[in-house]
This record gives structure tokens, C-alpha cells and sequence, in this order.
């Protein structure tokens, strides 16, 4: 049977302190009072003995604290009431943190899922869910969870394209996948360390860039993707301009038109909505007939 979180309750460590420093008293006593009578002396010699044997038993649990009990490599349990106790002084304790912790991960470099070297680091909230887990089936569950970020960042990254620059088919990227992503990585994260007993409260993306080596000809490909899609709606705009004006002058009858000075006007039209500078192009249409 796999061993599991077990919960123990020691006794009060006042009642212990009260009975020991009643050990104290009562050897003190004995040493002004009887201190010629030697077998008397030599019980109060056995009671501080005793008493000093049991001083190492007292415990102190701190709020969102814990302490594993051990004895002779055989768990005992894990105390989680905070407060002050006693416990057997063979016991060996063991605290462990149950307070939530922040994993800010330096950025580390990575390939995307289409090859992009980039940079990416996450924010993770975890905290320790079961001691026995964390005392025992990891070496050292702080250094774990530092190493399986990382190893689940990587995973994350292959993934997923930077961006659909070049995986137009990708409808999930890291750039722009905000919560979906976020969520994957806490699935991910949350198998990885549930080995350890540990509880990831939150993860996400905290830093998201390509490298170095690439990060300038990234920059410039997405200005030009930008400019070009700026280009796209100022003809789509002037596009719908010109037919609206070619709409209502033959709806209104004022002009007309042959194709060949529909041709012109719009092309005398195009150029002045989609020009770059301030002047003005005279429109020569023709002579229009009324």
C-alpha cells in the first residue's frame, strides 16, 4: 500500500514545560536541602537527566507551517495545527513551508514549434499540498519545481508558433493566446510537480520576445506586415468611396458618364485618396454632358 499524508496532534508543550520545570525545581530543592543524603542525590542527579532528555521534544508549528515526524526512518505524521507542543524527542522533525510561494523564472532561450529561437519566462504561484510528497518522494521539492518550469516552458514552446507570421493555419500562438495558453501551462505544471505534493495556484507568461539574433529582422518583417495592412484598408476604404460617388451620381442623374470617363474619374479619384501627400491632383474627367 502507497504510503500517504497522514495528520497527528502531539500533546501540549506547556503541560511538558510544567512538568519539567518541576523536575528542575524538585533537583534544585533536593541539592539545598538533602544535599548530604546520597542516594537522594542521586535520583535528583536521574530526574535532571530526564528532564534534560525531554527538553528536545518541544515543537513550534507558525501558521501555514508544518512539521513531519520521523522515527528511526519510519513517518509517524505530519503536524499542521499551529501552536506549541510536545512530541517524542526521538522523533526527528522536518518543517516544510505551507505558505504560497512565487517562481519568477529568469527568461530562458527556446525554439517555437515552427523553429523561432525566442526568449519566454513564467510567473508561477505554488504551494506544497501534501507533505509526505514533498518530503519524501522528491530530494528536494524547491529545486524540483525550478527544474520542471523549466522543462514545461520548453514543452510549451514547441507547442506553439511565436506568432502565425509563419503558421497562418495556427489559430493558437504564444503571443496571442493569452489565457488558453496560460491554462495549458497550469495543466502541464500541475502533473509535473503533483509528484511532489505541490499545488500550482497560478501560472502564466511573464516575458515573451524573440532572440537577439533575430529579434531586429522580426521587427522589421512586422512593420512591413503592418504597413501593408494599413495600405489594404486605405484602398478598401477608397474603393468604397468611389462607388458611392459613382452610385449617387447615377441615381441622381447629374452627370453623363461613358465608361471611358468613368475610367478616368475614378482613376483621378484613387489617386487622390490614396496619396501619401498633401496636394491636390486636378481631376480631368472630360467634358461631362448634362
Amino acid at each position: 500500500m502507497e504510503p500517504k499524508e497522514k495528520f497527528v496532534r502531539p500533546m501540549s508543550g506547556y503541560v511538558m514545560l510544567v512538568v519539567i520545570l518541576a523536575m528542575i525545581a524538585l533537583f534544585i530543592y533536593n541539592v539545598v536541602i538533602f544535599n548530604e543524603v546520597v542516594w537522594l542525590m542521586i535520583v535528583s542527579g536521574a530526574v535532571l537527566l530526564v528532564s534534560l532528555f525531554l527538553m528536545p521534544g518541544f515543537l513550534v508549528v507558525n501558521p501555514n507551517e508544518s512539521s513531519v515526524l520521523v522515527l528511526f526512518g519510519d513517518y509517524i505524521g505530519t503536524v499542521k495545527h499551529n501552536g506549541f507542543f510536545w512530541v517524542n524527542p526521538f522523533y526527528t522533525k522536518k518543517k516544510i513551508s505551507l505558505r504560497a510561494r512565487n517562481l519568477n523564472s529568469d527568461p530562458i532561450k527556446v525554439n517555437d514549434k515552427i523553429g523561432n529561437p525566442i526568449m519566454i519566462g513564467i510567473v508561477l504561484v505554488w504551494k506544497v499540498q501534501d507533505t509526505f510528497k514533498a518530503a519524501f518522494e522528491v530530494d528536494d521539492y524547491i529545486h524540483y519545481v525550478e527544474i520542471q518550469s523549466e522543462a514545461a516552458i520548453r514543452k510549451l514552446a514547441g507547442h506553439y508558433p511565436y506568432d502565425n507570421f509563419d503558421d497562418e493555419q495556427s489559430e493558437i500562438t504564444l503571443r496571442a493566446g493569452g489565457e488558453e495558453v496560460n491554462h495549458v501551462l497550469e495543466q502541464e505544471l500541475s502533473e509535473r510537480l503533483e509528484r511532489a505534493g505541490i499545488e500550482v495556484i497560478e501560472a502564466r507568461i511573464s516575458y515573451l520576445a524573440y532572440s537577439s539574433e533575430i529579434a531586429g529582422a522580426m521587427l522589421r518583417r512586422q512593420q512591413a506586415s503592418a504597413i501593408i495592412a494599413a495600405r489594404v484598408k486605405i484602398v478598401e476604404g477608397a474603393v468604397s468611396m468611389v462607388e458611392m460617388a459613382l452610385a449617387q451620381l447615377s441615381e441622381k442623374k447629374l452627370v453623363d458618364l461613358d465608361e471611358e470617363k468613368k475610367a478616368a474619374m475614378v482613376s483621378n479619384l484613387m489617386v487622390v485618396l490614396c496619396s501619401d501627400k498633401d496636394a491636390s491632383p486636378v481631376i480631368n474627367t472630360g467634358t461631362l454632358h448634362q
